[in-house]
């Protein structure tokens, strides 16, 4: 083989479509992700090297003369050879100080990669053997990768001289992220992205350092179709779930419709919303399409959980099982079957096997902070929760667990602050709003309870529980009026949702407005809600007493009022569509057996 009489950049073999998201020319992203697999493979940048190559499977395949021959080699590659081939052998049985070894002095811009990835993933090693068995939060100082200062210090000078291609200032960004030089990274791995495109593993990395939508505007990232992946990625992450979900249906529509990728994010971002009959339909699907994946099959089986499907989550755990029992989500996955059968203990150790393979996987420390909370281990689940966040701060589920861990520890200080964290990030999730309100409510600050309350209903109440803490809130603050009309309000929203399911504070809200309307003399409304009081066991006697009470002053002439203290009335009929609240829309009582 005969070698380059000069070095040819990385970059120089690699087109880069110029226009964003310009998805004209299938055929020639396909040979960008063929090529950037294969460059990404020998570097050891695995992940990303599966990334591209998935991606280049969804695209129709290249007739022979179309298909790319490999880079020229270099002098500096020839020179270095056979200790990359050599250390490139000892990379792949992650033998990463061997590899380091043989690959001192290398010049070549791939072999100079290898050898500072390899001393940066034995520095990982030796940290994550010793957190291995810490439940203790990753506090800085407590355990380090003691490679990180002199990987940065050589970095650092290489890129000064401008000495660094695009895989070199990846690694430089991860380093500078690894010490919390946040502000540092992002620009690296913006230049990373100009510098090579193509490399999912830069923006990757980008994506997990930006915090919100404003954060992101002042990016300045390269015209690149590849640009449309990082965006739709990151939206998912930002709970931008609308928007990503358009940007996936794009990427489709140009031709991407058979990427298990983008599948399998559709369905991440239906469960982030919540959509589970959606997100599980997606996943079915999906398996049928890939039935050995095992990527995001964790996620699956939490909306498997969440509805409680034994049997298809125990068939999931059985099949993830005979695929590779020593997977992260595999682990994950039986956690949440024993967890679904309330066996918290042998739910724990699954999720702590899970943290034994890899102690920075997020969902684990997540799970285990939820069974903690349920074996009643406050302090091994604020533990847990504060590893998640360290590992991602954008995980809302433990600023949530942790607003929850200190709310049962009476400190409503602390779960404030954690509940508001948890809001920022889901700021329409009305069970967010609900949690803040009621931590407003012990510290006596009513007038913010109430602001939660209402906003909790008007993003869409999951747990229909706002509108009757609202109502409470009111009564407690003798605002009779605008607590019946909240339970008005109430009562027509559960039965109007068409779903035959008990409310506990069903009872509560008939036995206020019957004894509201008793109190202004509205006989008839006051009588039908009595009626419906008689219902519930909690309510029987109040209602009988009541209806009796009613009766009587009828018997002893007492008019009913013909003024109206209140800006709504319930009618006379609850069978007829008329409107119980001049605010609210018709509803009918009569019809629905409580």
């Amino acid at each position: 083989m005969a070698a380059s009489p000069s070095v040819v950049p990385v970059t120089a073999v690699m087109p880069v479509l110029s226009s964003s998201g310009d998805f004209s020319n299938l055929r020639e992203i396909k040979k960008q992700l063929l090529l950037i697999a294969g460059l990404t493979r020998e570097r050891g940048l695995l992940h990303s090297s599966k990334w591209s190559a998935e991606l280049a499977f969804s695209l129709p395949a290249l007739p022979l003369s179309e298909l790319q021959p490999p880079p020229p080699i270099t002098e500096e590659d020839a020179q270095d050879m056979d200790a990359y081939t050599l250390a490139k052998a000892y990379f792949d049985v992650k033998e990463y100080d061997r590899a380091a070894h043989f690959l001192h002095g290398c010049n070549s811009k791939k072999a100079y990669f290898l050898y500072m990835y390899s001393r940066y993933l034995s520095g990982e090693k030796k940290k994550d053997d010793e957190t291995v068995d810490s439940l203790g939060p990753l506090e800085k100082g407590q355990v380090k990768n003691e490679a990180l200062r002199e990987l940065r210090v050589e970095l650092s000078k290489k890129h000064q001289a401008r000495e660094l291609d695009g895989f070199g200032l990846y690694l430089y960004g991860v380093v500078l992220r690894k010490l919390d030089l946040v502000k540092e990274a992002i620009d690296v791995f913006v230049e990373a992205t100009h510098v090579l495109p193509l490399h999912w593993g830069a923006w990757l990395e980008l994506c997990n350092l930006i915090t919100d939508k404003e954060m992101l505007k002042f990016l300045s990232l390269p015209d690149t179709w590849m640009k449309e992946f990082f965006l739709a990625h990151i939206y998912t992450e930002l709970q931008l779930i609308e928007e990503a979900l358009q940007k996936y249906q794009n990427l489709i529509d140009v031709g991407f419709s058979k990427s298990s990728y983008i599948v399998s994010q559709i369905a991440v971002a239906y469960h982030n919303i919540r959509d589970i009959d959606k997100a599980l339909s997606i996943f079915n699907e999906l398996r049928k399409q890939d039935p050995y994946r095992i990527e995001n099959m964790d996620t699956f089986s939490n909306l498997l959980y969440v509805r409680s499907m034994k049997s298809e989550l125990s068939y999931l755990a059985h099949n993830l099982c005979e695929i590779d029992k020593y997977r992260v989500e595999t682990c994950c996955v039986i956690g949440n079957y024993y967890s679904l059968r309330s066996q918290h203990e042998k739910a724990a150790l699954y999720f702590q096997r899970a943290l034994k393979l890899n102690p920075r996987y997020l969902g684990a420390w997540t799970l285990m902070g939820h069974e903690y909370m349920e074996m009643k281990n406050t302090s091994a689940a604020i533990q847990a929760y504060r590893h998640a966040i360290e590992v991602n701060k954008r995980d809302y589920r433990a600023w949530y667990g942790l607003g929850q861990t200190y709310e049962i520890l009476k400190m409503p200080f602390y779960c404030l602050y954690y509940y508001r964290r948890a809001h920022q990030l889901r700021p329409n999730d009305s069970r967010m709003l609900v949690a803040l309100g009621e931590c407003y409510e012990k510290l006596n600050q009513l007038v913010e309870a109430k602001k939660c309350y209402w906003r909790a209903y008007a993003v869409g109440d999951v747990e229909k529980m706002a509108l009757v803490k609202l109502a409470k809130l009111h009564e407690q603050l003798t605002e009779s009026e605008q607590a019946a009309q909240c339970y008005i309000k109430y009562i027509q929203d559960i039965y109007s949702c068409g779903e035959i399911v008990e409310h506990l504070e069903e009872s509560t809200a008939f036995r206020y407005l019957a004894q509201y309307y008793f109190k202004c003399k509205l006989w008839d409304e006051a009588s039908t809600c009595a009626q419906k009081c008689c219902a519930f066991n909690d309510t029987r006697e109040e209602g009988k007493a009541l209806l009796r009470q009613i009766l009587q002053l009828r018997n002893q002439g007492e008019t009913p009022s013909t003024e109206m203290p209140a800006p709504f009335f319930l009618p006379a009929s609850l069978s007829a569509n008329n409107t119980p609240t001049r605010r609210v829309s018709p509803l009918n009582l009569s019809s629905v057996t409580p």
